[in-house]
């Protein structure tokens, strides 16, 4: 049996086997700062490999860069120890660290047993990090709302500069890996550097967890939007550039403005790959179907005219078209036909060309409607509040639900619907929001899949960012942020099952909580003089004693790859608790004193993956005949052990 990993894939690691595997004369050998000797790639073996143009050393190039970009870098493939704990139901014994780095208590799941949607709380930056092998290329659809770093808003501090002590004496709101929730003021000379460190690493590895026809939407206003367009070019491509859409988030100006009454935010749109992705149109309103009439009763149907000639000028279209009326029209001046003699004379012949009621105007093409190219209407880069909400719609939608204004800027449900339907989602499509606030994404996709009949899945992320004990929220009885995006979310799906009850029967309104905690495995990293007698008992069990198998069976899940929001089916086997899996592709037993009469049962079901712990094969038999059980009855099955 194979021991598994049980922390992050170090993404360092990573790409330099990919380099080893393309260019293996290009690896060497160095001795690093402690003259030990480490693997390298030999940068000039590499550009020679590539053979192209190398700016290297102080020649001038383009390039966008910022105090600590490395260390950004370094932080998005740094490893971490730490996993996804299951909360079925409310804690009563606080576990995890809430945004002031202190246990919490949480709010439990819906339906656990049968959602396939996921809440996890946590730092984003870990949890992406966490998701990386198991959600690899399969996220359809990324929104984030990330803060706008308008100065008093929060921002996520991921210790570049200042070490654990020094955070502690600067403000005292840290957890033991250094990172806080701070905010950033203007008077910060690292005003936009702290964002950028921020927002970069996980934009990188959020770009990862995109299908190849995935495309990700960011919320974002002037402070950082020139910054966040040069991140995401970076990050996804300049040529994977979408669109900077413009949503008009006010519907009345501010009087009071200094200077201009700002009405409106973006949304930054980047495709995984451009080449493999087919924006979502837009339903066909009554407005524009009413630009197609029927003036000739031609057979074909409704049609709109469209102009005849072009302003790039080609002499084979330059000629004069004689109208019914017997009038000569030539081409405006400076422009020509976009048609050529011939095949304007064919689509005369098709009836395809109009003259007016009386055949003495100028003509024009005839476009049916039953024709067009594409289904629905192409969208347009500016998204108007009358038809994708404005700022205070989406304030009181949830103020409405939860019966206080508990949040401050949620976005209204409209517009995440607007930016679901450009996503061109498929039936079964996942969506992840990672700055998921409020749970606006949640509830826009409850409400597309009871009207539309599919089953879109999410996965919504949030810090347990502590609510402000004098605020409304906490008053309300929500202490984090996380609670009033899990309540919206159960009263949201309440209601819309209550709205439409013959048509939501199969509506998963439920969500699987997790929790971003410490890994469930102890620490056994001693000097040679701590070492104590007693110690080496606690050392026996590898696993730390708060723990549940439940626990010890998501991190397996997270290390295989495993979808966190699979069928998990709990048996008795020799009177030992039994996880399956999806139907035999998992098997795991953490119970102890594990009997010959156990193994031989699962591996007789065949599983894909088997996982026990390491201490417990009731007696050294066991051990010594396990591997001869799965080679009588089930050789293929992997054998790990934690």
């Amino acid at each position: 049996m194979d021991k598994l990993r049980m922390q992050t894939a170090n993404k360092a690691d990573e790409n330099f086997r990919k380099l080893a595997e393309m260019f293996p004369n290009a690896v060497t050998e160095t001795i690093n700062e402690n003259g030990e000797a480490v693997r390298a790639i030999d940068k000039d073996v590499l550009m020679q490999e590539i053979a192209c143009t190398v700016v290297d050393g102080n020649e001038e190039r383009y390039q966008f860069t910022w105090p600590d970009k490395k260390k950004s870098v370094l932080l998005a493939n740094a490893p971490i120890n730490k996993t996804l704990r299951p909360v079925r139901e409310d804690e009563t014994v606080p576990t995890g660290a809430d945004g002031e780095g202190k246990p919490y208590c949480s709010t439990g799941s819906v339906d656990f047993d049968t959602t396939e949607n996921l809440y996890i709380e946590g730092d984003n930056l870990e949890v992406l990090k966490l998701l990386q092998e198991t959600y690899l290329g399969k996220i359809k659809m990324i929104y984030i709302d990330p803060p706008y770093n308008t100065g008093s808003d929060f921002v996520y501090e991921d210790d570049f500069v200042q070490s654990a002590d020094e955070y502690l004496a600067n403000s005292g709101q840290y957890d033991k890996d250094g990172n806080r929730l701070a905010p950033n003021p203007e008077s910060n000379g690292r005003f936009h550097t702290d964002w950028l460190n921020m927002i970069y690493p996980r934009l990188k590895l959020a770009k990862d967890l995109l299908t190849d026809d995935g495309v990700i939407f960011i919320s974002i206003d002037d402070n950082e939007q020139e910054n966040l367009k040069k991140c995401c070019d970076e990050v996804f491509g300049g040529q994977n550039f979408v669109a900077q859409l413009v949503w008009e988030r006010a519907y009345a100006p501010k009087n009071d403005a200094r200077f201009i009454s700002n009405s409106h935010d973006y949304v930054l749109m980047y495709a995984r790959n451009l080449d493999g992705f087919v924006i979502g149109r837009l339903p066909r309103t009554e407005e524009a179907n009413a630009r197609y009439q029927n003036p000739d009763n031609d057979p074909r149907g409704v049609w709109k005219p469209s102009d005849l000639s072009v302003k790039t000028y080609n002499a084979a279209c330059d000629y004069p078209i004689t109208t019914p009326s017997g009038r000569v029209i030539e081409p405006p001046a400076g422009r020509c036909w976009r048609l050529s003699k011939n095949a304007f004379l064919e689509r005369l012949q098709d009836n395809r060309i109009y003259f007016g009621a009386d055949g003495n105007s100028v003509p024009c093409m005839k476009r049916f409607l039953t024709e067009l190219k594409y289904d629905g209407m192409a969208p347009t880069s500016i998204m108007f509040y009358k038809d994708v909400g404005h700022s205070q719609e989406g304030a009181k939608e949830v103020t409405k639900l939860l019966n206080a204004g508990v949040f401050d800027g949620p976005k209204p449900v409209r517009l995440l619907t607007r930016l679901l339907t450009l996503a061109n989602l498929k039936d079964d499509s996942l969506v992840l929001d990672f700055f998921s606030g409020s749970a606006t994404t949640a509830h826009a996709i409850m409400q597309m899949n009871a009207d539309k009949g599919s089953h879109i899945k999410y996965v919504m992320v949030q810090l347990p960012e502590v609510c402000d004990g004098k605020g409304t929220a906490y008053k309300a009885g929500y202490k984090t942020i996380c609670e009033i995006g899990k309540e919206r979310i159960r009263r949201a799906g309440k209601k819309i099952k209550e709205d439409s009850p013959l048509t939501t029967q199969d509506l998963d309104i439920g969500f699987r909580v997790l929790k971003c905690d410490t890994s469930n495995m102890k620490e056994v990293y001693y000097n040679p003089a701590e070492y104590e007698a007693s110690l080496f008992s606690s050392l026996e069990d590898n696993i730390k004693e708060d723990r549940t198998p439940e626990d010890l069976l998501f991190q397996v899940m997270l290390d295989l790859g495993v979808l966190l929001s699979s069928k998990i089916k709990e048996t008795t086997i020799a009177g030992k608790k039994v996880f399956n899996v999806e139907d035999n592709y998992l098997i795991a037993c953490f119970d102890s004193d594990v009997t010959e009469e156990t193994i031989t049962a699962i591996a007789k079901q065949k599983p894909y993956y088997f996982v026990m712990r390491d201490s417990s094969m009731a007696s050294d038999s066991v051990a010594t005949n396990f591997d001869q059980i799965f080679a009588t009855y089930s050789p293929d099955t992997v054998r790990k052990v934690l």
